[in-house]
């Protein structure tokens, strides 16, 4: 059996809201719609890992940057990454020295 060394980084609603700038109702929305994907702790309570503060500022940036609605930035999110996707397979793999 394998035990975790380390308890994982994690953050609960508020501390996430307060991090990321966003009300705790917009953390909310967004986990609704799906553009974020939360845990939940032993409670249910949302928990947030580390790397979804990094995908709510990508969330931000389309949002206030572009004037995308929350509604639209899951696809436009989609795109992006197959769009990421697709420039990696093109390079193929890289030259070993």
């Amino acid at each position: 059996m394998i035990y975790a060394l380390v308890r994982p980084a994690r953050l609960d609603l508020d501390s996430y809201a307060r991090v990321t700038g966003l009300h705790p109702e917009i953390v909310r929305r967004l986990v609704t719609l799906g553009l974020l994907e939360p845990d939940r702790d032993a409670r249910g309570e949302l928990c947030f890992t580390p790397s979804q503060v990094m995908a709510a500022a990508r969330i931000q940036r389309l949002h206030e940057g572009l004037s995308i609605n929350y509604a639209a930035i899951g696809v436009v999110i989609d795109l992006l990454d197959r769009i990421a996707e697709l420039e990696t397979a093109l390079r193929g793999p890289s030259p070993r020295r």
